[in-house]
């Protein structure tokens, strides 16, 4: 007796589709603080079924202290060498959604490893966002100086050429965290997925 044949085509849901693309690939998310890449990161993570790892806490606990507390007793050499040894762990372990600090991306050794296992996005977020969200916060190691909005600016200049290269760019800004990860849903898809939309150009609106 024969069975009745599956749909050739059945209906995937765009999540699924994402992830069957991705394989042993994770998604990586890069940008400034403050850019929401934990707060975005954990919501995508919950729409694609994937875990959500932050770099900032695997560090923390590889390390046994805070970030604060590296920056001011190893210094900041010391602490992007543990911040590229972590991020290369967490790629190795298999799909994910990983938010990385800022500054992870500067690193051309964890470019380089985000490239070959990941699909890398970067949250892009003005220098009016960033200082209106990281304002809140204390533990921000780079902004303890006279003029934390000079340094933001410097930061900004100096990491945007370097964003630049990640696979996907979004628009971070004031609108509800759920648009910005169906931009992102949209834009993975049209990149991983044999038709998918075509991707459009995000706005500041």
């Amino acid at each position: 007796m024969s069975e009745t044949a599956a749909p050739a085509h059945p209906s995937i849901p765009q999540e699924a589709d994402i992830t069957a693309a991705l394989g042993r690939r994770s998604i990586v998310l890069v940008g400034m603080m403050g850019a929401g890449k934990s707060t975005i990161g954990r919501r995508l993570g919950a729409r694609l079924r994937l875990p959500f790892l932050d770099a900032d806490i695997e560090i923390e606990a590889a390390a046994c202290m805070s970030i604060p507390e590296i920056f001011e007793t190893r210094g900041e050499p010391y602490f992007r060498d543990g911040e590229a040894r972590v991020i290369a762990r967490l790629l190795d372990s298999g799909p994910a959604v990983i938010a990385t600090g800022g500054g992870a991306f500067m690193r051309e050794e964890t470019r380089n490893r985000i490239r070959e296992k990941a699909v890398s996005l970067w949250l892009k977020a003005d220098l009016d966002t960033i200082m209106k969200r990281v304002k809140r916060r204390a533990d921000r190691p780079l902004l303890q100086t006279a003029d934390p909005e000079a340094t933001v600016s410097r930061l900004l200049e100096a990491r945007e050429p370097v964003y630049r290269s990640a696979d996907l760019t979004i628009a971070s800004r004031d609108v509800p965290h759920d648009r910005i990860v169906e931009e992102c849903i949209d834009a993975l898809r049209a990149r991983l997925c044999a038709g998918g939309p075509a991707a459009q150009p995000t706005t500041d609106g």
